[in-house]
Order: C-alpha cells, then sequence, then structure tokens
C-alpha cells in the first residue's frame, strides 16, 4: 500500500511505537494515522479493508505491549481533538473514545456527576476502558453506559444500545475496530463530597502502583477473589526479572523496565511468571497486557 492520495498530511511511515506507550519500548509501525475527522478515519478503514492490511487502534497505550519487530500495516491514533471531546447534559455524559478516563472522570465530578470516581488512577482513554470494562472497588463503567458508537474494520459507523451492550469482569461484547464515542448516565451528587472521594481514591490507588516516571505496565488479571500480585508473591516471584525488565518492588503485578529494555525483556519475565504461578499456586493467570 501507499499513502492513499489526499491522506498525506495524516499518514506517516515507519512511525516509532514506543513513545506511545507505558513501557516506550517495541519497533514501528508500517503507517501511522492520526486522522482529524470520522469521516477521515472511515475512508481510511475502508482503503485498508479493500486492500487486505490490517489497522490496528491505538489508545492511551497504558495496556500495551509493542514486539521489537514492529507492527505491520495501519495504526491509528485517536488522539486528535475530535475524538477527545467531553460533554454533559443533565445526568448524562458523552465522552470521545480518545477522551482521558481522567479527564472524563473530572469532568463528571465537577458537574456533579456520581458513580465514575472510584475508577479514578485507571490510565488509558474511555474507548480503552469500555473494551475491558475497568473495574475498580465494585463498580465499573459498563454499568453507567447507556450506548456506544463504534466503527467496524469496513468503516461502516452504528450506534450500540445499552440492550446490545454486555459488560462482564474486564470484558465487554465493544469489539469492534474503534469506539467513537460512548454515553454514560450517572447519579446526581455534591461536587464537593465527589471531589474528595476522588482525592481519596486516587491516593490509594497510586500508593500501590509504580511511581508515575518509571517505563511500566499491569500485566495480568486477577482471578476472582484473589489479585495476581498476591499469587506473585506467593509464588516466590515478587524479584524475578529478565533482562532489563523486573517485577515492581511496589506492586508485583506490574513490570519495571530499565534503560536498554526491549520487549522481548518483557515477554520473556511474563512467560517465567506465569508459568512460575501455574506450577507453584495452580492458578493459570491470563494477561491483561495487549501485545501487538
Amino acid at each position: 500500500m501507499t499513502i492513499p492520495a489526499g491522506f498525506e498530511h495524516i499518514v506517516r511511515e515507519q512511525e516509532p511505537l514506543g513513545p506511545h506507550t507505558w513501557f516506550r519500548l517495541g519497533g514501528t509501525a508500517q503507517y501511522f494515522a492520526e486522522p482529524t475527522t470520522v469521516e477521515e478515519l472511515a475512508a481510511l478503514v475502508r482503503h485498508c479493508h479493500e486492500r487486505e492490511l490490517p489497522v490496528r487502534v491505538l489508545g492511551g497505550g497504558s495496556n500495551l505491549l509493542v514486539r521489537d519487530e514492529g507492527v505491520a500495516g495501519l495504526v491509528v491514533s485517536l488522539a486528535p481533538a475530535i475524538f477527545g471531546r467531553i460533554a454533559t447534559s443533565g445526568k448524562r455524559l458523552t465522552a470521545g473514545g480518545g477522551a482521558r478516563l481522567g479527564h472524563v472522570i473530572s469532568a463528571a465530578v465537577r458537574e456533579g456527576l456520581a458513580g465514575l470516581e472510584q475508577l479514578v488512577g485507571i490510565p488509558g482513554t474511555i474507548g480503552g476502558a469500555l473494551h475491558t470494562n475497568a473495574t475498580a472497588h465494585g463498580d465499573d463503567i459498563g454499568q453507567w453506559t447507556v450506548s456506544a458508537t463504534v466503527m467496524n474494520r469496513r468503516g461502516e459507523v452504528a450506534t450500540r444500545s445499552r440492550a446490545e451492550l454486555r459488560f462482564g469482569y474486564r470484558d465487554s461484547n465493544l469489539d469492534e475496530l474503534a469506539i467513537l464515542d460512548a454515553t454514560l448516565e450517572l447519579e446526581p451528587g455534591d461536587p464537593q463530597r465527589l471531589t474528595k472521594q476522588m482525592q481519596q481514591a486516587w491516593i490509594l490507588k497510586r500508593a500501590g502502583q509504580p511511581i508515575s516516571d518509571e517505563n511500566t505496565g499491569l500485566i495480568f488479571k486477577s482471578p476472582g477473589g484473589v489479585s495476581a500480585a498476591s499469587l506473585i508473591e506467593q509464588a516466590g516471584l515478587g524479584s524475578a526479572r529478565f533482562g532489563q525488565a523486573s517485577i515492581s518492588d511496589r506492586n508485583a503485578n506490574f513490570i519495571v523496565v530499565g534503560p536498554g529494555a526491549t520487549s522481548r525483556d518483557v515477554l520473556e519475565l511474563i512467560e517465567q511468571v506465569r508459568k512460575g504461578v501455574a506450577e507453584r499456586t495452580g492458578v493459570e493467570l491470563e494477561m491483561s497486557v495487549e501485545v501487538w
């Protein structure tokens, strides 16, 4: 594929993907696009579909590890402003799929809308949060979602109603190519009280995670009733490392990478921990991080 005529201003070749992720690792994207409208996005997706070129959508990069070899096909970023809009009307809040979850929570609290404040500190975008049904302290984003606008791999746009949506533990049926926006219906609340609750939740969340300037990522889903971090510790793997990748000393379910690290270091460490936990506790951990 060559860059389609008329799209040269939004498509680049051989874009390094590491800077777009929390791990800051990995190779390049064959093509990388930052469309400025839904129409541009749809046209690009259709172009790739006709040529059988793979398309992937990049959100906040907090839950993503890119292999050292890079990614074939087109990677689309929803970072442009059109995909990050946030608006409220009564009890309803509508947010673009590229809007940062933290910004959405702050907007809800500021408008006196309750329900999302316990999710503070979860990184990434609304699109990613819906795809994985972001959860904290028994609350999840799915319980508040009344509709979502999505784009499939043929570039077609559709609105999914509440009746069509299914949310489970860290999972949903929103598996189309892209979530363009979502509408949530929240509960009325006092902004000052909600702000205090949000701040308290944030303090607790940060206390149990690596510090913000480390290159890091959450690795495994916690099986029901027990945390993945406790299983890793129980298996005696709290100080495991491979190359320049090591288990965080603040939370054993995070991997931290040092200077000179490669994605292979992280993948080898993940496999080492997964096997060790299975052998010593009998629990098969499921990966939370997505690998491209």
